[in-house]
């Protein structure tokens, strides 16, 4: 099972998602960005290190909103999520293809992962 951090990202009410890029897993989805927890690290750095890696973005880390373990056909994943607020982007794609800031009721008109969808429910 993959350990997975991501951040629910605010700036004022919008909530930050990015949609993975083509060649990368779950193209066209979109989703709450984050990644692996490495051995031996926290939840909490792996979110800075990836947010900081896949986006060039700096964020404060607040509490844990909650988790969802998911089974997709290749992996399981235990998603952990924690509400951020957000410092500064550079918005170095790696990742994603596109990204926007949504009011939390229109999250689900985004086609999101299927991991990151239960998340919605904690945030409206």
């Amino acid at each position: 099972m993959l350990k997975v951090a991501c951040g629910i990202i605010y700036k004022g009410d919008e909530i930050f998602i990015g949609r993975r890029k083509e060649g990368k897993s779950m193209a066209g989805k979109w989703e709450f960005p984050g990644g692996k927890v490495e051995e031996n690290e926290s939840k909490k750095s792996a979110l800075i290190r990836e947010l900081r890696e896949e986006l060039g973005m700096a964020v404060n880390v607040h509490e844990k909103l909650g988790t969802n373990i998911h089974a997709y056909d290749a992996f399981t994943i235990n998603l952990v999520a924690y509400r951020c607020s957000f410092i500064s982007a550079k918005f170095d794609l790696t990742d994603h293809d596109k990204f926007e800031w949504v009011l939390p009721y229109n999250l689900k008109n985004y086609d999101l992962a299927e991991a990151d969808i239960p998340l919605i429910n904690l945030l409206l």
